[in-house]
């Protein structure tokens, strides 16, 4: 299980990206169009820079919904491989059966 306090600054990175992801999407637009002046598109960057690191998208970890645990995590099922096994193991996953020998 992972720490409390790193799953929480997982979920308020997550609600600062979401806040900002229009501006964000929007400063960048115009820091990379061409058309524009370079005045303007280095202002958009400039404004950029200013907003909070954490609502950038790329400050993101993908955590296992179960245990928080930020390693070896299946994308498709939103959990990790041992809390995968786990909930295999209990026959609460249709269709899974781990084999054992």
């Amino acid at each position: 299980m992972a720490k409390k306090s790193m799953i929480a600054r997982e979920v308020k990175r997550e609600k600062l990206v979401k806040k900002y992801a229009a501006k964000r999407a929007e400063l960048k637009e115009i820091a990379r169009d061409e058309s524009r002046p370079m005045e303007e598109r280095f202002k958009a960057q400039l404004k950029l820079a200013k907003l909070p690191r954490n609502s950038s998208a790329t400050r993101l970890h993908n955590r296992c919904q179960l245990t928080g645990r930020p390693h070896a995590y299946y994308r498709k099922l939103k959990i990790s491989r041992i809390a995968l096994r786990d909930l295999g193991s209990a026959g609460q996953i249709p269709g899974m059966v781990k084999s054992s020998w």
